[in-house]
């Protein structure tokens, strides 16, 4: 590590393994992640990918945050429909907390409303230094679908120089370092 940077085998590694990027192909299902960090990047995302023919339906998961009047669901969503999306595509979870319950607690609505079977290929959209950990999360309470993965980045850096910015480079070696514990807790799997 040079003066607070991941030596160049650790960067390489991660824009490798982590910092992933797949192919996009249509999906059945768009899961738009909750934050309170780049919301405009990720309802900006969200429009696009609808806009763009990658999906017709969506849900939206995120609840209360400290301070917040509103949930993480209700403010991604809002400007997603002020965008263009038609609200009756999105569905609403506004409990989750954190990645797992954005996961546990949208399954239940998408099997109601969609049917689990009718989902095959599911878009995972979240924040860049989460990266993978969308879909391993995903993978471990609903394996079916294939999963793809969109990352948005509301630093002024661009993604291929996180290690450069202190802040970026915080969170994404925080999230590298979360990896291998919350899979021996059974919280991600691996995902291909």
């Amino acid at each position: 590590m040079i003066a607070g940077r991941p030596a160049p085998e650790l960067i390489a590694r991660i824009n490798a393994e982590h910092l992933l990027t797949t192919p996009l192909v249509p999906a059945d299902l768009l899961f738009v992640f909750g934050t309170r960090d780049g919301v405009s990047e990720r309802i900006d995302a969200a429009y696009r990918l609808w806009r763009d023919g990658y999906c017709r339906r969506l849900i939206v998961s995120g609840g209360m945050t400290p301070g917040a009047d509103r949930t993480e669901c209700d403010i991604i969503k809002g400007g997603i429909v002020a965008r263009g999306v038609p609200a009756d595509v999105i569905l609403e979870e506004h409990r989750a907390t954190n990645t797992g319950e954005n996961v546990i607690f949208s399954l239940p609505l998408i099997a109601r409303h969609v049917g689990l079977d009718n989902v095959r290929s599911v878009i995972c959209l979240g924040n860049l230094w989460t990266a993978r950990r969308y879909p391993m999360t995903l993978h471990r309470h609903w394996p079916a679908p294939t999963k793809m993965l969109v990352t948005v980045n509301h630093y002024a850096t661009p993604d291929e120089l996180w290690h450069t910015d202190p802040e970026l480079c915080a969170r994404v070696l925080g999230e590298w370092h979360k990896i291998e514990p919350y899979k021996a807790r059974g919280f991600i799997a691996d995902w291909p």
